[in-house]
C-alpha cells in the first residue's frame, strides 16, 4: 500500500503527540517515588522530571518497535537542554523556574528535529 504524503505527515504527527502524551505518564506515574529533599534541589529535581519522561517515552517507543539506538537519540534530546542549562543556573544566571521552563521549550524542537532527522522510522 501507497501512503500518500499527507497520510504520513498525519502519522508523524501522531508519533510525536504519542511520545508527549507517554512523557507525562512516566511524569505522573514516576514522580511520587522520589524523595521530597531531592525534588528540593533544583537540578536535581530537573534531571529527575527528564529521567520520568525518559522512561515514560522509552516504554512508548519499545511497544512501537524502535531499536535502541533511535530511544537513546529521543533521550539524548530530553536530557541535552537541562545539562546544558545548569551551568548557567549553577552561575547564578538562570532561576531554577528558568531552568524548568528553558529545559521543556528547548526539549521539544530538539525531539521534533531528531524525529525529522530519521523520518523514516517515525512515519510508519
Amino acid at each position: 500500500m501507497v501512503r500518500t504524503t499527507s497520510r504520513k505527515l498525519g502519522r508523524f504527527a501522531w508519533h510525536y503527540v504519542e511520545m508527549v502524551i507517554a512523557m507525562l505518564a512516566g511524569m505522573f506515574v514516576l514522580a511520587p517515588l522520589w524523595p521530597d529533599a531531592w525534588l528540593a534541589l533544583p537540578e536535581v529535581d530537573a534531571l529527575v522530571m527528564a529521567t520520568d519522561m525518559a522512561i515514560g517515552m522509552t516504554v512508548a517507543m519499545l511497544l512501537r518497535g524502535h531499536s535502541w539506538a533511535l530511544i537513546g537519540e529521543m533521550a539524548a534530546a530530553m536530557y541535552l537542554p537541562f545539562l546544558v542549562l545548569l551551568v548557567p543556573y549553577w552561575v547564578g544566571a538562570l532561576s531554577a523556574m528558568a531552568l524548568m521552563t528553558a529545559g521543556h521549550v528547548i526539549m521539544f524542537p530538539l525531539m521534533l528535529a531528531a524525529m525529522v532527522w530519521r523520518r523514516d522510522h517515525y512515519r510508519h
